[in-house]
């Protein structure tokens, strides 16, 4: 008898989250069915995204996310009891899954890597920073690459693949460590939005003649002020809004529509479920190359047990994460 402890939204959020929108509940699994499995927790993730999909559950529903799990009891000859997996089994302990949804961990992973890095570097967030980064962008040697939350789970590997191919990049983070992180890392330029006079004068200063490439994961008033120091045909990843996602007022107006049209820019919003099947395993295949080679560095921020998922959550939306937030359980 199987008992499976999870965390429902109890309330909608409004405004920043607080401890008081989540509930712990336990449930007793039923007996596995022919073609199923028993999925046990290791680590989990905690996204931007989980702010706004948050939306559309019901109150008592469970949170949505990412896992990765063991299989602990077997009734699917694929997925035999021991084999690790990937699951969207949600902030869940323990769960039932026919396998269908399923992704085996790959048997030849190396040791010398945590297997929380498929939530991570080489996983979601990875491919988002490499598709946003390369197939949005079309970002080419020679050119400038900004992006913000740079020291976040995807902007961190969003300016190491854009030094890779030979790319200047300016990053921007929230905290003096994080932009000694970025400095770190290889970024030609990073500074702390948080305390820099004037956030125009600091791209200007960064990049004289401006940026080829945005990759945003910021939005807001951040972007309002980049978009003006764009080239022309330059092009905008719109990979996330973090900063807008707590707005209890309206949104800021939007940059001017004139410099969109004279500078002739491509702005673009993207999901990386958009990319599947060969593009997506040549993706991780050359992450994991890199990653292997030392070319991208990784920092996983971790938090441990399982009943501080909603305080890892509120935490990373609040940028007190350095690399990719990680429950272990």
């Amino acid at each position: 008898m199987v008992h499976a402890k999870s965390w429902t939204l109890k309330k909608h959020f409004e405004g920043n989250p607080t401890s008081g929108n989540f509930e712990l509940k336990t449930v007793e699994l039923p007996p596995l069915k022919n073609g199923e499995v028993l999925l046990e927790a290791l680590f989990l993730t905690v996204d931007p995204y989980m702010r706004l999909a948050a939306n559309k559950l019901k109150e008592g529903d469970m949170m949505m996310g990412e896992q990765v799990a063991r299989v602990v009891e077997s009734k699917n000859s694929a997925f035999p009891t021991g084999t690790v997996v990937l699951a969207h089994s949600g902030w869940t302990t323990h769960s039932i899954s026919d396998g269908k949804q399923l992704e085996k961990v790959s048997a030849d992973w190396p040791d010398t890597l945590p297997l929380s890095l498929t939530l991570g570097t080489l996983g979601m967030p990875g491919l988002t920073a490499y598709f946003g980064l390369l197939d949005i962008c079309g970002a080419k040697g020679g050119q400038t690459v900004l992006v913000n939350a740079a020291a976040g789970a995807v902007g961190s590997v969003v300016g190491q693949i854009a030094k890779i191919k030979g790319c200047k990049v300016v990053g921007a983070a929230g905290s003096d460590d994080k932009v000694a992180y970025l400095k770190k890392l290889g970024f030609d330029v990073a500074f702390n939005y948080k305390t820099v006079q004037s956030l125009e004068e600091t791209l200007k200063k960064a990049s004289p003649d401006g940026y080829d490439c945005y990759f945003d994961n910021v939005g807001g008033e951040f972007s309002n002020v980049v978009i003006p120091q764009m080239k022309k045909f330059g092009r905008i990843a719109i990979c996330g809004a973090i900063s807008t996602y707590n707005r209890t007022r309206p949104l800021p107006p939007g940059p001017p529509p004139e410099i969109i049209i004279y500078q002739q820019l491509r702005m673009e919003g993207f999901i990386v479920s958009r990319w599947q099947g060969d593009a997506r395993h040549k993706a991780l295949k050359e992450l994991q190359k890199w990653v292997s080679e030392g070319k991208i560095q990784y920092q996983e921020f971790v938090t441990e047990g399982f009943e501080n998922m909603p305080a890892a959550f509120m935490g990373m939306l609040k940028g007190d994460n350095l690399g990719k937030t990680i429950v272990k359980v």
